[in-house]
């Protein structure tokens, strides 16, 4: 009898010794199976996010980092109307004669800032002054037939994001009626492309971007030479 309930014993001391060194594992295998879908659920959308991301435009003072004494190729654009002249007159300073070329771009689609129609002439040109009181000093009445006769151009813009931009500062002048949406016409701009300047000519151009809201410098491949 006596020894019957050894091996009993000895039996059942095996059995717990199994589990203690390794029900632990067997217990944890369907939890941690079950958390791997999230896991990897998480880490692909981390991926998508890191894949727009690397789309986005660099900084200026990024974007024409160069290797010290290596000519540098930009490109900076785009321009169009009074934004254009300024670009044109701010390089002028710099003499980049021949390492300065232009070329022009056209956009079917774009976004525009105005003031709906005003039918009659004295509140058109009392909105006008209310304009010109403000600080708004670029404008155009629209005299082409059709349900835009009268409406106040304030902006033609390639994005709706840059056009929503320019209607927030309007309303931060008082420019309440003004409003944004999309427009149906061709827009021409130009973006210069200047070859082979050094670090220092480089520089300069970052510097001269930030005056320019919404432009872009960049560095493009140099053309080849023969």
């Amino acid at each position: 009898m006596m020894r019957v309930v050894f091996w009993i014993l000895l039996v059942v001391n095996a059995i717990l010794f199994g589990l203690i060194r390794w029900g632990g594992l067997l217990v944890a295998d369907e939890p941690r199976g079950a958390a791997q879908p999230a896991l990897h659920e998480e880490q692909i959308r981390l991926q998508a996010e890191s894949s727009s991301g690397a789309s986005a435009v660099l900084p200026a003072s990024s974007a024409v980092a160069t290797e010290a004494g290596t000519p540098a190729c930009l490109e900076w654009g785009e321009f169009s109307g009074s934004d254009l002249t300024k670009a044109a007159a701010a390089l002028a300073p710099l003499q980049l004669g021949d390492k300065l070329s232009q070329r022009q771009v056209e956009h079917t689609i774009g976004y525009w800032v105005y003031i709906p129609p005003i039918a009659d002439k004295n509140a058109l040109n009392q909105k006008i002054a209310q304009l010109k009181a403000r600080g708004v000093k670029e404008y155009f009445v629209v005299q082409e037939p059709g349900q835009w006769l009268n409406a106040i151009s304030l902006g033609v813009f390639k994005t709706e994001e840059t056009a929503q931009k320019f209607l927030d500062e309007l309303h931060a002048k008082g420019v309440r009626s003004a409003q944004t949406g999309e427009r149906a016409t061709r827009i021409k701009a130009v973006t210069f492309s200047v070859i082979g300047v050094d670090e220092a000519t480089a520089a300069k151009l970052a510097s001269l971007q930030k005056d320019f809201a919404g432009s872009e410098l960049k560095n493009v491949s140099c053309p080849l030479t023969r």
